[in-house]
């Protein structure tokens, strides 16, 4: 299986922005379907954005216009870069590889160490 890394994490201020890296090295990176979750502290986590199997990226409401996934094959990374960032994106930021069951974004992989996210007010 692929291994997912994610980085770029930190801590902004309201207003900041942020750019986090998902690496997999692989071939087969390319076709696979990544997606963004985070979870907040004392909440369930949650799916923000992903790559669809048809390849579009698709954002939830509480981020478009703010967050833009996009892909670099040729180095096995999906970004997010995360602009206007507020206290309530506050979180631990994971990347995984996706898929659409039940209505939801699930994460079909074993999940990483995520990359940490703090936004002051």
């Amino acid at each position: 299986q692929v291994q997912l890394v994610e980085s770029g994490g930190g801590f902004v201020q309201a207003g900041g922005s942020l750019r986090l890296s998902c690496t997999a090295p692989g071939s087969a990176f390319r076709v696979i379907p990544i997606g963004w979750f985070r979870q907040a502290p004392g909440k369930q986590r949650e799916s923000v954005a992903r790559f669809t199997p048809a390849g579009s990226a698709d954002y939830e409401d509480s981020v478009k216009d703010r967050f833009t996934t996009f892909r670099d094959n040729a180095e096995s990374t999906v970004y997010l870069q995360m602009n206007n960032l507020k206290p309530e994106d506050t979180g631990v930021y994971y990347c995984n590889r996706v898929a659409w069951d039940h209505g939801t974004w699930r994460g079909l992989r074993p999940w990483g160490q995520g990359t940490q996210v703090t936004v002051s007010s």
